[in-house]
């Protein structure tokens, strides 16, 4: 490492100097637009849940949510149009009409400082509204207050038009009206699908907020209880325990599923990799679970199975990034209480009063408990068997390429931890054009052997035994749950053909059935990898390397509109059948910043149970003729 550092040092030429031309500063809207990373996280083109994209839209939609918490405003409206201009309406105050230019337009001026006005809002430094100024091509605010509206348009948080203050008879509220920036967003595109969980989320942590998108309602009157209702895919093993205090509520029920299951809020803002609120949460409920009976359970014991959610509001909350997907608040609030200690005796008290109360519930935790720990202790001696098998099998030389980042390391900066992947590849020549140019510090490799196992009926002590699910498992550092996971994102990289699909199918067969909560969390994709290479005979003879004489194409679409582009004679189509005929120079782009991704999901609706036990179960004939009566033959002459 010493070496290679060395020889980077020496590679920088002799007349690269540090004047003084090379200090500058930066107006805000310039530093937002060269720094997007840094207010927005990744940009991504609206493929990934956390996207800059649905970033800017939360930040518009957390100032609504905000008015509807301090008692105004009882309906959001969310419209976004096909070409991916978003507008959001709320029905609160209004932002006071001489400060709605410098409210969109002027760094670190909010209405959130040392305010009563907005007691526990999740935005408090006033950059969330001008960052999305900044990053949209075009930025529309309208507010209206008593009688009065005032306008304004921005183009790249620059003023386009200041309109006057006229006389309205539309309610108060306030509008925003973006269109992201195509410069800064290339080739963005909304999937609804993620809005929709957006506008559920807001709902069931408001109740009695009417969501509306693009004209349809969501609206919660149970909060987190219906929150776990729509995310659980198996029936509770008893009524979910929903309790509500001053600021905080908790939502709690076991399913029969490998691992635990957890979701968490602070102030409406879904933080996806939790923080002290949520360590402080499940150390409470097991440690009270485990007071309750008064037996030395262990807390991984009582926590398997679990399903769980916890909303809070604090003040002046304090996030490990502008994104607020980690709460890192440890300070004590106005009564003196410290995070952990306000939800540790809200714990303590309110569930432990439950299971007295609810003998019933309480007879059921415990024989699931019981069981965990007879399965868990079951498992013990070949947990012990499996870590030496991977240990002789030297994982991290011979079926591991690691990065240098991971997700759980904490002395790894943000971005590069959100960025951490592994490719599950199959063979050696897939692995082989990765690793010859991915990036070391952010993707690994893990190479498969063969096609792995059918895990569909498989039993916890099937999974340790087989040695490419175990090695698997601890490459990805699931052993004991998710919270160990190593990599931001688990993506299945294989062959565009039968094969290939048969394997992206068992290992998400494994995932559903061993670890539903890494695709629940949305950690799991699909690369996509292009089908054909199409460019010009005549470049080719010529040897140019212009890049845009090649067109990489991911389905026949493409690969029609490449050929029209060079003319039938002139195109030459290469069908790509495996990932190892691909060059790692070509390779490059396909795994880079603007690699296309599928996400695995996971919803109530999709009726998982019922679908695995039918494609991958042992209804080997009914499965046959259901193929056999739904074959479809397509003439390829048709196809040009």
């Amino acid at each position: 490492m010493a070496e290679e550092l060395d020889d980077t040092i020496h590679d920088i030429p002799e007349d690269v100097q540090y004047i003084e031309d090379d200090i500058r500063t930066l107006d805000w809207r310039t530093h937002i637009r060269q720094r997007p990373g840094m207010y927005i996280g990744s940009l991504g083109d609206g493929s990934k849940a956390d996207d800059g994209i649905y970033v800017l839209l939360k930040e518009v939609i957390d100032n609504s949510i905000d008015e509807f918490a301090m008692g105004y405003g009882k309906q959001i409206t969310v419209d976004i149009t096909e070409e991916g201009t978003v507008t959001v309406r709320d029905y609160g105050r209004g932002i006071p009409l001489g400060s709605v230019i410098k409210a969109v337009s002027t760094m670190n001026t909010s209405g959130k400082f040392d305010s009563k006005a907005f007691k526990k809002s999740v935005g408090l430094n006033g950059v969330g509204i001008k960052a999305v100024n900044a990053l949209s091509s075009n930025f529309e605010i309208r507010s209206v207050r008593d009688g009065q509206v005032k306008s304004a348009l921005f183009s790249q948080a620059e003023l386009i038009s200041d309109g006057e203050i006229e006389s309205t008879e539309e309610p108060n509220g306030t509008m925003v009206r973006f269109t992201p920036d195509p410069e800064i967003f290339k080739g963005y595109q909304f999937n609804l699908d993620y809005v929709v969980e957006m506008m559920k989320n807001y709902s069931f942590l408001n109740t009695g907020l009417a969501m509306v998108l693009n004209g349809k309602k969501f609206v919660s009157k149970q909060g987190l209880l219906d929150l776990l209702k729509e995310n659980m895919d198996k029936d509770p093993l008893y009524p979910i325990i929903h309790l509500k205090g001053d600021d905080i509520e908790v939502a709690i029920t076991h399913v029969h599923q490998y691992g635990e299951e957890f979701y968490s809020f602070v102030n409406g803002q879904h933080t996806t990799q939790g923080g002290t609120h949520l360590v402080e949460f499940k150390k409470s409920v097991a440690q009270t679970i485990k007071d309750y009976f008064n037996k030395n359970f262990e807390f991984s014991d009582i926590r398997a199975g679990m399903v769980a959610a916890i909303a809070i509001k604090v003040q002046d909350p304090v996030f490990e990034s502008q994104t607020k997907t980690k709460l890192g608040s440890r300070d004590m609030n106005a009564d003196g209480l410290t995070v952990a200690k306000f939800i540790g005796d809200f714990v303590k008290k309110e569930l432990d009063n439950y299971l007295h109360r609810n003998l019933d519930v309480a007879d059921v935790i415990l024989k699931q408990v019981q069981d965990s720990e007879r399965a868990r202790k079951a498992m013990a001696g070949l947990a012990k068997i499996a870590r030496e098998k991977t240990k002789k099998v030297n994982l991290h030389n011979k079926k591991l390429l690691d990065c240098t980042i991971h997700l759980n390391d904490p002395k790894g900066k943000e971005d590069l931890r959100e960025a951490s992947s592994i490719f599950i590849t199959e063979g050696d020549s897939a692995a082989g054009s990765i690793t010859k140019i991915r990036d070391v510090k952010t993707q690994a490799v893990f190479s498969l052997r063969g096609k792995p196992l059918n895990a569909y009926g498989l039993t916890q002590k099937e999974l340790v035994l087989n040695e490419e699910f175990n090695l698997l498992q601890a490459a990805l550092n699931l052993q004991d749950g998710i919270e160990g996971l190593r990599y931001n994102n688990v993506i299945i990289a294989t062959d565009a053909d039968v094969d290939g699909m048969h394997i992206r199918l068992l290992l998400i067969t494994f995932f559903l059935q061993f670890f539903p909560d890494l695709i629940k969390m949305g950690h799991v994709y699909v690369l996509q990898t292009p089908l054909f290479r199409v460019r010009s005979k005549k470049a080719q003879s010529r040897r140019k390397k212009d890049t845009d004489e090649v067109f990489y194409c991911y389905n026949d679409a493409e690969r029609i509109a490449a050929i029209k582009h060079f003319g039938e004679s002139d195109a030459e189509i290469t069908r790509f059948k495996g990932l190892g005929e691909i060059s790692p120079d070509e390779f490059r782009g396909f795994i880079g910043p603007d690699m296309r991704l599928d996400k695995v999901t996971l919803r109530k609706d999709d009726h998982v149970s019922t679908l695995l036990e039918f494609y991958m179960g042992k209804n080997t004939m009914e499965r046959q003729n259901f193929i056999i009566n739904n074959l479809v033959i397509e003439d390829d002459s048709q196809i040009s």
